[in-house]
């Protein structure tokens, strides 16, 4: 678990950092909607961890926003736009398909944890979910 915890860390950390300097609004727009997700993630992140006191309707709600922005990651994808800050690989419009099985994936997973979650015992196995299939795009389509 602290090793996922610690990757969640980082990859969000590498978000927020990545938007300094985007030219691209396309690009621009994907990368917040990841932010999106990732500040989402965090809400769950820090609750697991302890950081955060729990709360129920905070968790599933931060839960539907990543199912949210997960729905939408294929559009925002769907033209190859780049940008010299972009993270994104080529691999993501060679492999769209996979790519969008991958976000439509993390729609499928975060929408039912928006109405599973609740109690401190949910997080845990929440996170992990959510872990792995965020570092299996991250692995394939993100640099």
């Amino acid at each position: 678990m602290r090793c996922l915890a610690i990757a969640l860390l980082l990859c969000i950390a590498t978000v927020a950092m990545a938007h300094e300097g985007v030219e691209n609004p396309a690009v621009m727009e994907r990368m917040h909607g990841m932010k999106q997700i990732a500040a989402h993630l965090k809400v769950i992140g820090d609750m697991a961890k302890g950081e955060a006191a729990f709360e129920a309707e905070a968790a599933r709600n931060a839960a539907s926003g990543i199912a949210k922005h997960a729905a939408a990651a294929p559009a925002l994808f769907e033209a190859r736009e780049d940008d010299p800050k972009s993270e994104a690989k080529p691999a993501i419009w060679e492999n769209f398909e996979d790519f969008t099985r991958l976000s439509l994936e993390l729609e499928v997973i975060a929408t039912d944890l928006s109405a599973t979650i609740s109690t401190p015992e949910d997080l845990r196995p929440a996170l992990q979910q959510l872990g792995q299939n965020c570092k299996a795009c991250h692995t394939d389509y993100r640099e």
